[in-house]
């Protein structure tokens, strides 16, 4: 599952603040509220034919998170629009992309971590590469973590920040043990989510995946929940143990950088026969369908 290099990424041009700058020569200053202490929203964003699926979602979760980080300023929706709009011009790109947003707080006028410190910002980066959905539709291998999400109370899941600490370190141990991701518990010792996506399960039948305590509110996730609810597949959320996850019929994934990804084999047990699941196929199946009809253009 380790990404590759794409030679048409070789010379991207990366927008920072309506800068468009060559990717090799792309920078944020050493004072960024980023840089100083991860100060920072973002969004994944995926470009299907020239349009952008759930965009207005994405950019309404990213303002949820800057308020609630009490960002002075946000920019507009209409103003990250055009600027992903230049920035996918630059780059003459138009299907088979994926656009990381990121806001930050600003630049600091001198090194610390009060926001007061903030007198320029925010700071917003439009970094679009082309990139397929990253995961094997042929499956994929989880282990749990032994890394806890943290519940509201420690740090809230629904703020989108760039503080990924607590999942890279989920992600070393998946690589460690020679699996593609790793599942990650809240602290209860319910499936919180993976170091990146959010997981559904299936049995007999029926559609389930936990709730948002310890995870983000995600836009892919609710968008597999509308099917479930438009195709009459019954789903219900609730809390979910590492016992239902190894005695599902089916386990998949769900995210933008990845879209539906089925899960084969967790913590050394196989999920039902060893293949991707009939349920999962159908709902991977209505979103691709999904995506190739919705969306907001941004390319002329």
């Amino acid at each position: 599952m380790l990404q590759e290099f794409d030679e048409r990424n070789r010379d991207l041009i990366v927008n920072i603040n309506g800068a468009l700058v060559h990717r090799d020569r792309a920078g944020v200053s050493p004072f960024d509220s980023s840089v100083q202490g991860g100060d920072a929203v973002w969004e994944g964003l995926r470009l299907y034919n020239g349009r952008i699926f759930r965009l207005h979602e994405h950019l309404d979760r990213l303002r949820s998170s800057a308020l609630a980080l009490a960002f002075a300023e946000i920019p507009t929706h209409e103003a990250i629009i055009a600027a992903i709009r230049t920035t996918l011009a630059a780059n003459a790109m138009r299907d088979g992309v994926h656009i990381r947003l990121t806001l930050t707080r600003g630049v600091k006028i001198t090194s610390g971590m009060d926001p007061r410190l903030n007198r320029a910002g925010p700071t917003l980066i439009v970094l679009a590469e082309h990139k397929a959905p990253v995961y094997d539709k042929g499956g994929i291998t989880l282990i749990t973590s032994a890394i806890r999400r943290p519940p509201p109370d420690c740090l809230d899941p629904k703020i989108h920040h760039c503080n990924l600490i607590p999942s890279i370190l989920a992600k070393i141990q998946a690589n460690a043990a020679g699996a593609d991701d790793a599942l990650m518990l809240d602290p209860r010792g319910f499936v919180a989510e993976t170091n990146a996506t959010h997981v559904f399960l299936v049995a007999h039948g029926i559609v389930r995946t936990g709730p948002t305590v310890a995870c983000p509110e995600g836009i892919t996730r609710a968008v597999v929940l509308g099917l479930c609810q438009e195709d009459g597949i019954e789903a219900h959320v609730s809390d979910l143990s590492l016992t239902d996850v190894y005695r599902a019929d089916e386990v998949f994934c769900t995210g933008t950088m990845g879209e539906l990804a089925p899960v084969t084999h967790v913590d050394g047990r196989t999920i039902g026969d060893g293949q991707p699941g009939p349920i999962t196929g159908r709902l991977g199946a209505r979103f691709r369908d999904l995506t190739r009809r919705e969306g907001v253009a941004v390319v002329d």
